[in-house]
């Protein structure tokens, strides 16, 4: 095989050994990638809208927390300073995330909102870690809890929360990083309605032990929260493929496509949340036309996976040009295909040694 072979990483414009076309390049270049209904102003209003309100009513919450002994207030509260870091860490991030790409980040600072969204995630585990320890602490000797004050400071919490939510609600949570804002206020919202029924019972039974238990309740949810956003961002920055799509169905697919011998080192991962991308290596039956396969290829990626972020390595197998090019050839046993789907496989071949992930042939084949 030709040292020219340049293996399906992905390519910008006018880089690797196949055919990238135009639309190659513009898969790198300019996207609109409008995945999102809500503007990036519109999503910082709404966020900036649920910042004041909490911050206002964290500051009160704090201190009828302490004048009640309400660990359960006290949890709310802490609960809404990590509101108001998240979101105000989220603001921060889509400012970075709107920079266009230039220098040595050629993805710009799309990732940052990735970024928010782990260290979100993580705050909620290390406070929950915290709170639950307390919690048990008030559970074996509780102190005396104003019910009065806790049921009213909660119902006022539910009040704040609503709107909080609603606000978050309105703009794109399609972005992790929204979400991972919009999953703090929500659990904070539930966790005002514990504090509520807890407030309720000391209120009116004087079970101060209540009060601990709701905070359990709300550490559960907590802990809920935290790691669905870890999780989710870990994969982004893992490299993992978006979830819901299958890479070997996807390049099954692609392979299945007319005049398409073979499709191996294809990668699927995630620029950023709702930002698919893929690249691919694609080797074309001797006489098919490279550049109506790759266009092929490409609205298939667009129309049935929503992927417009593609970049295709496309070369005929087996060509002999006699001028020195990027040769590509298959076993001794090969037999090319003529057309599409039609054809038997090819058998296994060993023209990329060092091909990432598996090869994908029309017809039935093992991953």
């Amino acid at each position: 095989m030709s040292d020219h072979h340049a293996h399906g990483h992905v390519h910008g414009p006018g880089q690797g050994g196949g055919h990238l076309g135009q639309e190659g390049a513009a898969a790198h270049g300019s996207h609109g990638h409008s995945h999102a209904t809500v503007s990036a102003e519109t999503d910082r209003r709404w966020l900036t809208i649920a910042l004041g309100l909490i911050v206002a009513f964290m500051a009160a919450e704090v201190g009828i927390g302490f004048v009640a002994s309400s660990l359960a207030l006290i949890s709310d509260a802490a609960h809404m300073l990590t509101d108001a870091a998240a979101i105000a860490l989220a603001l921060v991030a889509m400012r970075l995330a709107a920079r266009p790409a230039r220098g040595d980040y050629t993805y710009g600072l799309k990732r940052a909102e990735i970024l928010s969204a782990q260290a979100n995630g993580i705050t909620l585990l290390v406070l929950s870690a915290w709170l639950t320890a307390e919690a048990v602490r008030r559970l074996i000797s509780p102190p005396e809890v104003t019910g009065g004050l806790v049921l009213a400071t909660a119902l006022v919490g539910v009040a704040v929360n609503l709107a909080a939510t609603w606000s978050i609600s309105k703009a794109n949570r399609t972005s992790l990083n929204v979400e991972g804002a919009y999953r703090h206020i929500l659990t904070d919202l539930f966790g005002f309605v514990a504090t509520a029924i807890a407030g309720l019972i000391v209120l009116t039974t004087g079970f101060s032990r209540a009060d601990a238990i709701a905070s359990l309740l709300v550490v559960a949810l907590m802990v809920r929260a935290g790691a669905g956003l870890v999780r989710d961002s870990g994969r982004i920055f893992m490299e993992a493929a978006p979830a819901g799509l299958s890479p070997d169905a996807v390049g099954d697919r692609l392979a299945a496509a007319g005049h398409v011998a073979e499709v191996h080192d294809l990668h699927l991962w995630q620029i950023t949340s709702g930002q698919p991308a893929l690249s691919a290596h694609v080797l074309v039956v001797p006489g098919g036309d490279c550049h109506q396969v790759r266009r092929d290829l490409q609205q298939v990626l667009r129309d049935r996976y929503g992927i417009t972020h593609a970049t295709l390595q496309v070369d005929h197998l087996a060509e002999d040009t006699g001028d020195g090019l990027l040769q590509i050839t298959a076993p001794p046993d090969a037999a090319p295909q003529t057309s599409g789907s039609d054809s038997a496989p090819a058998p296994e071949g060993d023209h990329c040694e060092d091909a990432h992930g598996p090869v994908h042939r029309p017809g039935p084949h093992e991953h």
